[in-house]
């Protein structure tokens, strides 16, 4: 278990930074009078994430691994971080959407049926917890694993 706890850390570290994220999204009003442009700024989360990767993965290079790095080495401490924020996403959903922005699901639905994107039936599924925990988890493994392999690339050392 010591071996993971950098990677444990800055897991947590990014789940915490995705719930300051999502309440930045609802005190700004995309959650609500603004919901219609949230499809579009809540994709600039991806730049934290990013940056949290590469922090990490200096974090791991310096104080574990002496100042050098393989892409493997930092590959697999991406893995780590991404199994972590995969595991506690629907927990990272639960608490946004309990405490939160306990209003989103509604508003979603709201302007997509409105919007004629969606029938309610759809949207009623769409916009769901359950709907979002899964999706939470899909999302983490997928774009952990490719952010994990490019930030990879750029930390590691020259051999």
């Amino acid at each position: 278990m010591n071996n993971y706890k950098l990677e444990i850390r800055w897991g947590f570290i990014f789940s915490v930074a995705m719930l300051v994220w999502l309440l930045l999204e609802r005190l700004v009003g995309l959650h609500g009078d603004y919901i219609a442009q949230h499809v579009v700024w809540t994709n600039l989360f991806a730049i934290v994430a990013i940056a949290i990767y590469v922090l990490a993965m200096r974090d791991k290079r310096e104080k574990e691994l002496n100042g050098a790095m393989t892409w493997k080495q930092g590959f697999l401490c991406g893995i780590g971080i991404t199994i972590v924020v995969a595991i506690l996403s629907p927990l990272t959903q639960w608490l946004a959407h309990t405490f939160v922005s306990p209003d989103f699901f509604a508003n979603m639905v709201e302007y997509a049926v409105s919007s004629g994107n969606m029938t309610e039936t759809q949207a009623l599924n769409y916009f769901s917890l359950q709907s979002y925990m899964i999706q939470a988890v899909i999302a983490a493994v997928v774009m952990g694993v490719i952010t994990s392999a490019v930030v990879a690339l750029f930390v590691r050392t020259k051999k």
